[in-house]
């Protein structure tokens, strides 16, 4: 069973997903009142539980963000093989990974539109799988990665590609505005490596694929993502970590083909779902 973040009737829930909508399970969990709440008290995996036997409370409820509230969000960069070599500058594999913040503001939800803002028309798409930290470490053993993990989500990982070439040494810039991005549709309880190391990520722009990878071919796993950011930062419950993107982001084509208004872009994972999302202007 997955769990997601919704707003209905003009308020806002965490849920259990089902074919015919929402079953509401904050208003039962009054000590836990977001999904982060819940994966920081270690309790994901009591939500379905919860969930059993009541009925469906929301059929007509928008998606949000998944984490809303998500205090850190780290995002790994070229991190696929094919992604290197788009930069076409003769690099080999490095040997660190690049890494850098994306704020929860950057983000909406599942079936939501992403936004291109009038200061840059350079708004581009990266399909990638997310993970949600359930276990504080720090020095994290590499083997003992995955101990670390309660859910895994996805992300449209949207930047604004003009902005992230204003600095010298950073990219924030492009990649933190507002509803530029997309994490969801939902939580999916993390239970077996499989559902990492068989993923085959793919994401589509109006139905037609642009990226299609296995994240086995990472240049940086999972398990490695952990233990180095580990290193220098107690990773704690609610952290989520941007795993990376396959090549085919539309900034590599020639012309670029970048998003605009009416496009479609879905992320999709086999065992964890599809992340859906329009793109609209910024209103005035």
């Amino acid at each position: 069973m997955n769990f997601a973040t919704y707003t209905a009737d003009g308020q806002t829930f965490y849920g259990a997903v089902t074919d015919q909508g929402m079953i509401a399970l904050s208003p039962h969990l009054p000590q836990w009142p977001t999904l982060l709440d819940v994966v920081q008290a270690g309790k994901l995996g009591e939500l379905e539980s919860v969930a059993a036997g009541k009925p469906v409370t929301h059929a007509d409820f928008q998606y949000e963000m998944v984490m809303p509230n998500a205090p850190r969000i780290l995002c790994v960069g070229v991190n696929f093989p094919d992604r290197n070599a788009e930069y076409k500058d003769g690099s080999a594999q490095p040997e660190y990974m690049s890494l850098f913040p994306r704020f929860a503001s950057g983000f909406t939800g599942h079936e939501r539109n992403l936004v291109r803002p009038p200061e840059s028309h350079t708004l581009d798409y990266e399909g990638e799988v997310a993970i949600v930290i359930g276990k504080p470490g720090r020095r994290i053993n590499p083997d003992d990665a995955y101990e670390h993990i309660a859910a895994l989500t996805l992300c449209n990982e949207g930047t604004i590609r003009e902005w992230v070439r204003h600095a010298k040494f950073n990219v924030t810039q492009g990649k933190n505005w507002d509803n530029s991005g997309a994490i969801g549709p939902w939580l999916v309880p993390f239970t077996d490596p499989a559902q990492i190391e068989e993923a085959r990520i793919l994401t589509r722009v109006n139905g037609e694929t642009r990226q299609d990878d296995y994240l086995h071919r990472m240049m940086f796993p999972i398990t490695e993502e952990i233990a180095y950011i580990s290193t220098f930062m107690t990773l704690q419950p609610g952290d989520i970590i941007v795993t990376g993107t396959p090549t085919g982001a539309g900034a590599r084509f020639d012309p670029p083909r970048f998003l605009k208004p009416g496009d479609v872009v879905e992320v999709e994972v086999e065992g964890i779902g599809i992340l859906r999302n329009g793109v609209e202007d910024e209103a005035p």
